[in-house]
């Protein structure tokens, strides 16, 4: 069997990666994993708890990001092919092993604001906005949530579009959007008045009638910048409708494969979460040994690889599906639903096992304990993803109020 040589390693062997699911990459892929990490431990690291307990944002990053060429594919008038969703996934992972809310940011604008212009964006437009925002030279959000909706938002989206010619006027408002406050481009989704079918719109930044505002006072993701977005007679042009988003079923095409990256983002918190207890257990000592030689210790840890390395088993066979073309909507489902709990139990273990240490930042546990919360609830909660794989495996029969 060759070297592990999986998501997480850091110089030598990691133990997080116990089944060496990172020589299922490419070498090439594999390379460009082992270039992210290194910028993330170098650049990232050093920074994120500072910028964390500010609820601020690293810009700095941005352009780092760019430099790594983590998009480049997306770019329309540059050769080369779609990576596999084995590498996309384990970028997801990395993120979420160094930080979750640099794993957001990336999600919301690679994922689902690049995500949509890909899918539901025509020619014109994915070759308009596509190549500056693979450089990260423009930022994306995704504008779905609203402050009355969440898991019901598909029958109950209240933000209009009426038409007025050649100009679509937005009205409403929309509630935890991330990168919002500062991002270029915002995908906003609304129901139009006429057909009262959901269309995607791409609102950019400083359109008159378009006002973001920062959310206070979170306890998780503190530095995403999520925002309470209101639309005022927002004008946007024909060319900024997406001209392939015409249902809320186009909507559901795109979480559908952003919410497998948000399973591949909570394996990774989990393998950060363990890796810090790891090392603290090796290096803490208690009547006068490491804690680590404990069998209580040892079982807390044991059960935290089980649950990292099963989830890390489930998101590989994802991918390989959905490389395969033949995936479907509840396997992403099931997937977000299993690997987000497993997460938070990995989380509260690894607090566990820092004891009072775990509640100081000092220690990054308490970062990943309070992260994990926001992860656990968005791209649809852990009821709505039961609901969806409840359904399939009886059948069809549905179990959601209507």
């Amino acid at each position: 069997m060759p070297t592990p040589s999986g998501p997480c390693l850091e110089g030598g062997l990691l133990p997080a990666d116990f089944y060496a699911y990172g020589e299922l990459l490419s070498d090439g892929e594999r390379e460009k994993i082992e270039a992210l990490r290194t910028f993330l431990r170098t650049q990232a690291a050093p920074i994120v708890d500072d910028y964390w307990a500010r609820a601020e944002f690293p810009f700095q990053l941005v352009e780092g990001f760019g430099r790594l060429g983590l998009l480049d594919w997306a770019d329309p008038d540059k050769p080369g092919s779609r990576p596999s969703n084995l590498l996309g996934g384990m970028t997801a992972l990395e993120f979420g092993h160094a930080d979750a809310s640099l794993g957001t940011f990336f999600g919301v604008h690679a994922g689902l604001a690049m995500g949509t212009v890909l899918t539901c964006g025509s020619e014109e437009q994915q070759r308009r906005w596509l190549p500056a925002m693979s450089r990260f030279e423009k930022i994306g959000a995704f504008a779905l949530t609203e402050p009355h909706g969440g898991s019901d938002v598909a029958g109950g989206l209240r933000t209009t579009a009426r038409r007025e010619g050649d100009t679509w006027v937005l009205d409403g408002a929309k509630r935890w959007i991330g990168n919002a406050t500062f991002a270029d481009l915002i995908v906003v989704w609304a129901r139009d008045v006429d057909t009262r079918q959901v269309l995607g719109f791409v609102v950019e930044k400083d359109t008159p009638g378009f006002t973001a505002t920062k959310i206070e006072n979170k306890m998780a993701l503190r530095i995403v910048q999520n925002a309470d977005i209101v639309l005022e007679g927002c004008r946007v042009p024909e060319t900024n409708r997406l001209q392939n988003a015409n249902s809320f079923k186009d909507t559901a095409r795109i979480l559908r494969q952003t919410r497998s990256g948000v399973a591949w983002e909570a394996v990774g918190v989990m393998f950060g979460a363990y890796e810090i207890a790891l090392r603290y257990a090796k290096e803490r000592e208690q009547f006068g040994r490491p804690i680590g030689s404990f069998q209580l210790v040892q079982d807390l840890l044991v059960k935290m690889l089980g649950n990292a390395t099963a989830s890390c088993g489930m998101v590989v066979r994802l991918a390989q599906l959905q490389d395969a073309g033949v995936f479907r909507d509840e396997q992403s489902a099931l997937a977000k639903a299993y690997c987000t709990v497993r997460m938070r139990e990995n989380v509260g273990w690894a607090r566990e096992l820092l004891a009072g240490n775990g509640i100081v930042l000092d220690y990054k546990v308490g970062r990943f304990v309070a992260d994990a919360e926001a992860l656990y609830s968005y791209e649809g909660t852990r009821e709505i993803q039961t609901l969806i794989v409840g359904r399939a495996v009886t059948g069809g029969l549905s179990a959601f109020v209507r």
